[in-house]
């Protein structure tokens, strides 16, 4: 479900390369609930779920920078759209996951989809094509 597509590249390492390790924390958070038995996942899952909010604050500050450095115009509007992902998983991470931890989990997951198709394919690929341009010039 989360396998990293070529065009989900931006073309710029870093953010790729960040990229990919969101991909890998949304996979993990996939994989325990698809292999869901009998067993209390809840501590598996309040770990990723912070090891996700941990990382995407450091990416998004990277690719923030980034956007300054280039000067780089819809950045607030990116940086908003940031936000409203940390909120999101910061709503999720006070919730009480653990008698509901399939269903929190799935939304959480249906969000990340969400957020690549919308946000990844869209915004990010055009800072990629805009800091590429810079570059050049």
């Amino acid at each position: 479900m989360f396998d990293w597509k070529d065009e989900f590249s931006c073309n710029v390492d870093l953010i790729d390369s960040q990229h990919k390790r969101l991909l890998e924390i949304g996979s993990k958070l996939y994989h325990i609930v698809r292999d869901a038995d009998l067993y209390d996942h809840y501590d598996e899952i309040v770990e990723c779920l912070h090891e996700l909010a941990d990382y995407t604050v450091y990416h998004f500050q990277s690719e923030e920078e980034l956007m300054l450095s280039s000067n780089y115009l819809p950045y607030f509007t990116h940086k908003q759209e940031h936000q409203k992902f940390i909120d999101k998983v910061n709503d999720v991470l006070r919730q009480d996951i653990d008698d509901k931890q399939k269903k929190i989990t799935m939304d959480i997951i249906i969000f990340i989809a969400d957020w690549i198709e919308k946000h990844i394919l869209k915004h990010d690929t055009a800072f990629g094509k805009f800091f590429n341009l810079q570059k050049k010039s």
